[in-house]
Order: structure tokens, then C-alpha cells, then sequence
């Protein structure tokens, strides 16, 4: 199959405002997600065998033979289904629905049709869109003649396809560029600021993304762990665009049982890994916990600068001092992260929400700082010079000169002499580094690196 051009977040490359978009929709377990994955060529999408493992509509972008359209994968849907987060499925499909401009109604070619299918097909079709079937797993001939029964709906029409091994989908994206207004990919240089929300399963991450957004993007539900996918939506505030990332709630270890949510532990750890600024939200019921540290450390180990947000802040009974005994307790246990800043919000009332991109703005600027050679070579002069309880006397060791090596996080190189091989900077000294640093060029929110590289002492020199 030819290969599918895809765009994202951080990319200079980016859609038109009058992008058309294509809807993913069917009952569970017939395939949507490998097929949105497939289009989007990523792992946005969870894919496995338990049925309902999709539950937001996720968005991806798609670029075939120079032109660009909106992709959305919806949740498996049983439309008569009472239990909470199947109806809020439905709901969420249903506004993807209002938005599509050509449906991919995806089916299961080797099951035949189902009265889900059918019922799915006349929902399709009351839209009054365009409707296109997707008969999935046609993997060998027979299969494919069977696809045919599916013309009965009379629909747009049939395509036999394969999403796990990509038959088939080239001709079924030819089609719907025959029948979609898709405008040329542009240029732009146009920079996001990409925020993870993250935080353990019921803490309100999906209710700030509703808050931010103004729409219910996400599903909120009582029930713990309904956010499984990592759902991404673009935000504009005051001029400053921001990629707003749902990630699935992140348990203790041990306590993850099914593999679709193993696997989106897994995917919240990624998105640190790409996000820019992470936010950590605390239930300000239950008060920090150890998990939350946890989860706080990987943030940081990440690289993204940290906002910690304590949620549910209108529901606690609140004294003079209440603030600073909170914020005390958060210090006290991520000792790690005392460059964080930490704001006590409302999602639900929308207390301060939108004070969190203010903050993320101001990181995002600060952790792509650069300081120049003169203003290190100063900042050396004035801290570093004086030796300062660099490492211990068993194994002395001299700084020469500090650099600047990289941006996003801040990195500095830190070069050293000594006569062992075994020299290395003390930990108390590398405080005392971040510290002075901190104090002298801001670097808000963000975590500062340091490495040591090491220069030959004069006797290593002479041999």
C-alpha cells in the first residue's frame, strides 16, 4: 500500500480551516481503531481484543496525494445499551456524526451482518451524509465476494478492505477524495504548546479538558478509569495555541488489571515524553498521595515542565491557613519538583482553569530558553569558579567551563578535570548548580539537566 502522509501536533505542516472531516463508526470490535491507526500511521488508538476499548472520539489528521482531511475514531457503539459509558459513547459518536463530512461505516465482512450493523447503517443513513462501508478482515477471496451482501443498504458504497494489513485502503481513500471538497496541505509556521494532563484514574482530568474546551470533548463518569485513549484537542487562548492531551488515569502498580489499561499507562508515559508542559491534577478531597509523587516523577523524568493543579478545591472546608498547610504537604512529598507551581482550581465550577494556560504559556517559553556563552561565562565567573564541595576529597575534581547543550528541557554540559577516572560531581553540588541557575535565568516550572564531561587530568595527558 502506498504510504499514507500523516501531520501532528508539533508538525510546521497543518490544516486548513475548511479541512473536511471523515468519521469512523461501527459496533465494537469490528476494527476502527486499526483502521484509524492505520490511516493515521501512529499508535494514537488502543487496539485489543476486549470489546469497548475506545470510548472518546479521537482525532488524527490525514494527507493522501497532497490533500489533507480530519479523521475521528469513534467508540464501539451499542445504541440501546443503558450502562453510563456506553450511552456517553453514543452521545460522543453523535456529535462526530454532526461534524462528518463522509462516514466510514466499518463492518466485520467475516461475521456477515449483524442487527447492530444494521441498526448502525440507519443511523448512517438519517444523517443525510455520505456513507461509505468499510467491510473489514478481507483477507482472502471467498471473503471478499461475501462483502457484497453488505450493497443491500444501498449506501454510497462497498469496500472490501483489510485495516491490520492495509489491502484495500489505498482505493477506499481514492474514493473519498472523489467525493470531499479537501483542500491542499499548507505550510505554516505555527508552534503549540502541547499540554498532558495526567494524574490517577477520577481526579477530573476529563472535566478540565470540558472546562478548557467548552464542549464535552471527553467522557466524564464517575466510574474510575474511563478515559483509556489519550484524547488531544486543540485549544486558541489569548492568541496562543494550545494541544490539550486527556491521558488515561494512571494507577498504582499492581492494581491494573485489564490490558487495554496497562497499555494506556503505557501511552500516558509516552505522551509525557512528547508533551511540552505536563499538568498534574490532585484531588483535593482525598489530598496528595504517594501515587501522585509517582506519577510527578515521571513528568519530571520526562523533561516537561510541571503545573500541579489541586482539583476539586470548591468541595474542601478551607481555614486561614488551609493553602499553606496544602501546599506544604505537596512540597513535602515532591521534594523533586519544587520548581512546580501548584494552583487550586475548580474544574467543575471553572475556578482558575484558565490561570493553568497562563502558567503553561509562561513554561513553554521558559523551558526553550538559550543563554548565551557571555551570560554563562559571567554566571561561571560569580558561582563557579570557587571551588564548592564539588566531590568528595577522595576523588578531587576542578570545573573548567559550563554550556549550554540544549532547549526543551534546558541541558547544561558541565566540564571537569581530574587526575581519577572515578571523579564525579556530588549530587549536593549539582543542587547548588540548579539552584544558582534557577535564581540567576528563571527557567519557570521546568526541570533543569546537567551532565559532567570529563576532561584528562595532566598525568592521563602526558601519557
Amino acid at each position: 500500500m502506498e504510504k499514507i502522509e500523516t501531520t501532528s501536533a508539533t508538525d510546521a505542516r497543518t490544516e486548513p480551516a475548511n479541512a473536511p472531516t471523515v468519521v469512523i463508526l461501527g459496533r465494537p470490535n469490528v476494527g476502527k481503531s486499526t483502521l484509524f491507526n492505520k490511516l493515521t500511521d501512529k499508535r494514537r488508538a488502543i487496539v485489543g481484543d476486549e470489546p469497548g476499548i475506545t470510548r472518546d472520539r479521537i482525532y488524527g489528521r490525514v494527507q493522501w496525494r497532497g490533500r489533507l482531511f480530519h479523521i475521528v475514531d469513534t467508540g464501539g457503539i451499542i445504541p440501546d445499551d443503558k450502562e453510563l459509558i456506553p450511552t456517553n459513547i453514543l452521545s460522543q459518536a453523535r456529535t462526530a456524526l454532526d461534524q462528518a463530512s463522509l462516514i466510514l461505516l466499518v463492518v466485520d465482512a467475516r461475521a456477515g451482518i449483524t442487527p447492530l450493523d444494521e441498526e448502525l447503517a440507519e443511523l448512517a443513513r438519517l444523517t443525510g451524509k455520505p456513507v461509505f462501508v468499510a467491510a473489514n478482515k478481507v483477507d482472502t477471496a471467498k471473503i471478499e465476494a461475501d462483502a457484497l451482501e453488505f450493497e443491500r443498504w444501498g449506501l454510497n458504497a462497498v469496500l472490501p478492505i483489510s485495516a491490520e494489513h492495509g489491502s484495500g485502503v489505498a482505493e477506499m481513500l481514492d474514493a473519498a477524495l472523489d467525493i470531499l471538497t479537501t483542500p491542499e496541505a499548507q505550510v505554516e509556521n505555527r508552534s503549540e504548546t502541547r499540554i498532558a494532563i495526567v494524574g490517577r484514574p477520577n481526579v477530573g482530568k476529563s472535566s478540565l479538558v470540558n472546562r478548557l474546551v467548552g464542549e464535552e470533548r471527553v467522557i466524564v463518569s464517575p466510574i474510575p478509569g474511563t478515559t483509556r485513549d489519550s484524547v488531544d484537542t486543540g485549544l486558541e487562548y489569548e492568541d496562543t495555541q494550545f494541544r490539550l492531551i486527556d491521558t488515561a488515569g494512571i494507577r498504582r502498580k499492581g492494581k491494573t488489571e485489564l490490558v487495554a489499561e496497562k497499555i494506556s499507562v503505557v501511552m500516558a508515559r509516552r505522551n509525557l515524553e512528547d508533551a511540552d508542559v505536563a499538568i498534574l491534577l490532585i484531588d483535593a478531597i482525598e489530598g496528595p498521595t504517594a501515587n501522585d509523587a509517582t506519577i510527578g516523577g515521571y513528568a519530571h523524568e520526562a523533561g516537561a515542565s510541571l503545573i500541579i493543579a489541586v482539583n476539586k478545591w470548591d468541595a474542601v472546608e478551607k481555614t486561614a491557613d488551609t493553602t499553606t498547610e496544602y501546599s506544604q504537604r505537596i512540597r513535602d512529598m515532591m521534594k523533586f519538583a519544587d520548581y512546580a507551581p501548584i494552583v487550586f482550581i475548580s474544574a467543575k465550577s471553572g475556578l482558575r482553569v484558565t490561570k493553568l494556560l497562563e502558567l503553561a504559556r509562561h513554561a513553554h517559553e521558559e523551558r526553550r530558553k538559550r543563554v548565551s556563552t557571555s551570560e554563562l561565562n559571567r554566571f561561571f565567573e560569580k558561582n563557579l569558579e570557587q571551588p564548592r564541595a564539588t566531590t568528595p576529597s577522595k576523588h578531587p575534581l576542578r570545573v573548567l567551563y559550563i554550556t549550554q547543550a540544549g532547549a526543551g528541557p534546558p541541558t547544561f554540559v558541565v566540564f571537569t578535570s581530574s587526575r581519577s577516572p572515578r571523579a564525579k560531581l556530588h549530587f549536593s553540588y549539582e543542587r547548588y548548580l540548579i539552584n544558582r541557575l534557577r535564581e540567576e535565568f528563571g527557567f519557570f516550572a521546568t526541570p533543569i539537566r546537567i551532565k559532567q564531561r570529563k576532561k584528562e587530568g595532566e598525568a592521563s595527558q602526558r601519557r
